[in-house]
């Protein structure tokens, strides 16, 4: 066997089908597109959801929900941290957005306003927190520990 011996498979390849040739070729005259209509016509296209006038799908289900833009863009979702993992910290550390960030926290702020400490867990370090937002709970377990809170 050599490389200049090698040939697909027969049948395997076939001519592609030349149109507008003549009536004799079998695909003269109307080039194998039928009689009139949009179809038939050079650059006549139909686009995909077109449905021949009829109401399209698109139209006729129905709209269902609404999120405000508020909701979307965050300006009251928020990531939550709880009072219980700031327990690893030291005494007098500042807690911010970058401290958070460092803890393994996420928060996008395109999408959320930013950290709201919650009040769940014990907190028995003193520490200054600085975040968007904070429960009343939470902010009395900051504070009978000795610490502060300071909203952004």
């Amino acid at each position: 066997m050599e490389l200049s011996s090698l040939a697909p498979n027969k049948g395997a390849k076939k001519n592609r089908k030349r149109v507008g040739r003549g009536n004799a070729s079998g695909y003269g005259r109307t080039s194998a597109r039928g009689e009139k209509g949009q179809k038939a016509r050079s650059g006549g296209k139909v686009a995909p959801r077109f449905e021949g006038g009829q109401m399209p799908l698109y139209r006729r289900i129905p709209n269902i929900g609404f999120k405000s833009k508020k909701q979307v863009y965050g300006t009251n979702d928020y990531a939550l941290v709880k009072c219980s993992d700031l327990e690893v910290l030291d005494n007098d550390t500042v807690v911010d957005m970058e401290l958070l960030y460092k803890m393994g926290f996420k928060c996008s702020l395109k999408q959320q306003a930013g950290f709201k400490l919650l009040g769940n867990g014990e907190l028995t370090k003193k520490l200054t927190v600085r975040v968007n937002a904070i429960t009343k709970t939470a902010l009395e377990k900051v504070q009978k520990a000795g610490g502060t809170v300071e909203l952004l």
